[in-house]
């Protein structure tokens, strides 16, 4: 039995076996937690567990099915479906004969379909089996309604710096990996990025090759010698990290598509995750590009979208050729500015009533008040405008958050807006 052990992976001897050996999560595990009050209440109930790989969605499932003493099946739902469902129910109904609980745990439950998460749903509101489902995806797009709504959903954060050299000393008190040299583990934990189970086969490819080379100390020298490529050019959750990425945002607000796509390609080749660059992307198309450029959204959400279906590598073209079409669009950061503008003036202030003519009516009551009472329907004006119409609360001077540049489809906007208010003096309005 202790050879059998010995010669288990790292993270499985590692894994914890009680909930006070759990490390991070403490926004769900601590002392009154939410998810700590379920362990304690006695009762299990169907729970996501949403969060990054590595992080313990796995462990926490399975410490639940030790809390409750119950049946702990596993499905995954990358090869799984309707027949590991069905021998799951079997299962759940022989320990329900004996008196025992049943936890089903679907691993990746965001990758079945409609129908196969439908087929839980009985079960669930019978009774039959506690269901808890790991995503590394929002819940609220990838899991049904349905059974979304018969399930609490937890929110599981990547570990921090401090919670994976949590790991690594216990590794060292197990034995199961040499002494690490400051730097080295510093380095480890940057690439680990949040991750417990990259972080611990990592450790695990680093133990065998010592073993191997007969190595009494992992120094960063020798780290990098023996996992090469796998290791990264930088902290990805350090300063570099965001000194990278401020490069590729100001190249590309800076219209310069050579140095918009070195960065970018700087970034994947560092092991950045191009889901984030996505997201940055469309950061930059709405914060950068805006109005001078609608196009330059869609195809932000476009290539983030081909990336999703096609992944590394073939994905990653699209990402390219929307980083160069966003470098070389015309640039606005009007939408950016009149957003921040009218944050800051509804933060500052009071809460102005609606005028009564922009009021909705749907009661009889609310007409004999006087609601929508002189409100001018735009679509049965001259040219589908109501001149001289007020929209803003009464007493409010117009704010102008919004002043369109002189680049690309904002000259035919801020041209728009100037016939607009043309009009609006012509009218009389004030």
């Amino acid at each position: 039995m202790a050879n059998a052990v010995s010669h288990a992976p790292l993270a499985e001897r590692l894994r914890p076996k009680t909930l006070g050996e759990v490390v991070g999560q403490r926004q769900l595990l601590g002392e009154g937690m939410a998810l700590r009050i379920a362990f304690e209440s006695g009762q299990p109930h169907s729970c996501i567990l949403w969060g990054p790989p590595g992080t313990g969605k796995t462990t926490i499932a399975r410490l639940m099915a030790d809390c409750f003493d119950a049946q702990f099946i596993t499905i995954g739902a990358v090869l799984g479906g309707v027949k590991d469902i069905r021998e799951a129910v079997e299962r759940a109904q022989v320990a329900q004969q004996q008196g025992r609980r049943t936890i089903v745990f679907v691993d990746e439950v965001h990758r079945f379909n409609k129908s196969q998460q439908d087929a839980f749903l009985p079960h669930v509101e019978s009774g039959l089996f506690t269901f808890i489902g790991a995503t590394t995806e929002n819940p609220s797009f990838e899991v049904n309604s349905a059974l979304l709504s018969r399930a609490t959903v937890y929110v599981l954060q990547p570990l921090s710096p401090p919670d994976l050299e949590q790991i690594i000393a216990r590794a060292l008190i197990l034995q199961a990996i040499p002494p690490l040299e400051k730097a080295a583990s510093e380095h480890l934990i940057a690439y680990a990025d949040g991750d417990a189970r990259r972080l611990l086969n990592t450790l695990e490819t680093l133990a065998v090759a010592a073993t191997q080379e007969k190595c009494s100390e992992i120094t960063d020298v020798w780290m990098q010698k023996v996992l090469g490529e796998r290791l990264r050019r930088y902290d990805k959750g350090g300063e570099q990290f965001y000194d990278t990425i401020s490069a590729l945002h100001k190249s590309v607000r800076g219209s310069d598509p050579d140095a918009a796509l070195y960065w970018l390609v700087r970034m994947l080749d560092g092991g950045v995750d191009p889901r984030y660059l996505a997201r940055r992307m469309v950061r930059m198309a709405s914060e950068d590009i805006g109005l001078a450029d609608p196009r330059a959204l869609h195809l932000a959400l476009d290539a983030a979208e081909v990336y999703e279906r096609l992944g590394t590598p073939e994905g990653e073209l699209a990402l390219a050729e929307c980083v160069i079409y966003l470098a070389v669009a015309p640039k606005s950061n009007a939408v950016y500015k009149a957003f921040g503008a009218a944050r800051a003036f509804v933060k500052n202030d009071g809460t102005r009533p609606v005028p009564m003519h922009l009021r909705n009516a749907p009661t009889k009551l609310m007409k004999e008040l006087d609601y929508g009472k002189g409100y001018r329907y735009a679509h049965d004006e001259e040219g589908g405008f109501a001149a001289g119409e007020r929209y803003l609360p009464d007493g409010m001077a117009a704010p102008g958050f919004y002043h369109p540049v002189e680049r690309g489809l904002e000259i035919r906007i801020a041209e728009k807006l100037r016939q607009l208010r043309e009009r609006n003096l012509q009218s009389g309005a004030q």
